[in-house]
């Protein structure tokens, strides 16, 4: 563990400075506290705010960023506004981190850092990502997957640098609640946001509320699933307060990359091979 802290290191100080592409996440936020050791103040944070990324989020990034003591910009991407975003396809994930990863390398070019850096781990690398490919068209770099740090390597750094992440739940931006070819709105979006938010106050560490229409299905993991059949009168109400007709618990599970599982190998060989 401790020689892959000082590969990352290794890793980073090949540049002089850097911009880090950052949500406020668990990973990002570890890339930021070790990045800042590195390059004290020749670093950047840059947060995108966009329908997406919920009001909650951006204000815990704010919090962050002057926790670590480290310059923030906030700009906006509104990936809803992308033509054919909204349309939902597999490929979605490219072109919004195609607009996002473009406009935070105008602004790392025009204020003269170095390099880009996002916030992926070795496990994002085995699910299906087109926005992968954005990443290498832009010339971001990932230096955690790089340096083959998981999720759990990350939060156990994570707890032993007192940061307040370390247990935080795994976030993925608001489009990846939605099944592919269902019509992403404003209002949907903004939907999602209050009853994850509404949710998340009755203290579940980890799930996810996928939408599906006027259809809300939660995921939650196996060791607060009782907890969720226990209040399910207070997970009702919230969701129709948030403006879902219908509300279901998935008996599998929360999992990431839950929408990816309608589509077969050749499917997500098929749209990388389009991009």
């Amino acid at each position: 563990m401790e020689e892959k802290l000082e590969n990352l290191k290794a890793r980073l100080n090949i540049f002089k400075s850097a911009v880090i592409a950052f949500s406020g996440g668990v990973d990002s936020t570890f890339l930021a506290k070790i990045a800042k050791d590195v390059y004290r103040d020749n670093l950047l944070l840059i947060t995108a705010t966009s329908s997406t990324y919920p009001f909650y989020e951006l204000e815990e990034a704010k919090s962050l960023a002057i926790l670590l003591g480290i310059k923030h910009k906030i700009i906006v991407s509104e990936e809803i506004d992308i033509p054919g975003y909204s349309d939902n396809p597999p490929d979605r994930c490219y072109y919004c981190k195609s607009e996002l990863f473009g406009k935070i390398k105008y602004i790392a070019t025009k204020e003269g850092y170095e390099v880009i850096f996002d916030g992926s781990n070795a496990d994002d690398l085995k699910d299906f990502r087109p926005g992968m490919k954005a990443k290498q068209e832009k010339g971001v770099i990932s230096p955690l997957a790089d340096t083959g740090f998981t999720k759990n390597d990350i939060r156990h750094f994570s707890k032993t640098l007192n940061l307040p992440t370390a247990a935080k739940q795994s976030y993925a931006c608001l489009a990846s609640r939605f099944p592919y070819g269902e019509k992403i709105t404003k209002v949907k979006l903004d939907r999602l946001a209050v009853a994850e938010f509404e949710v998340r106050k009755l203290g579940f560490t980890q799930f996810r509320i996928r939408s599906h229409d006027n259809l809300a299905r939660l995921e939650f993991i196996p060791s607060e699933m009782d907890k969720a059949w226990e209040i399910k009168s207070q997970l009702e109400d919230i969701c129709k307060k948030s403006g879902f007709n219908y509300i279901a618990i998935d008996l599998t599970g929360y999992r990431t990359g839950a929408m990816n599982e309608v589509l077969s190998d050749l499917d997500k060989q098929s749209y990388l091979k389009k991009l």
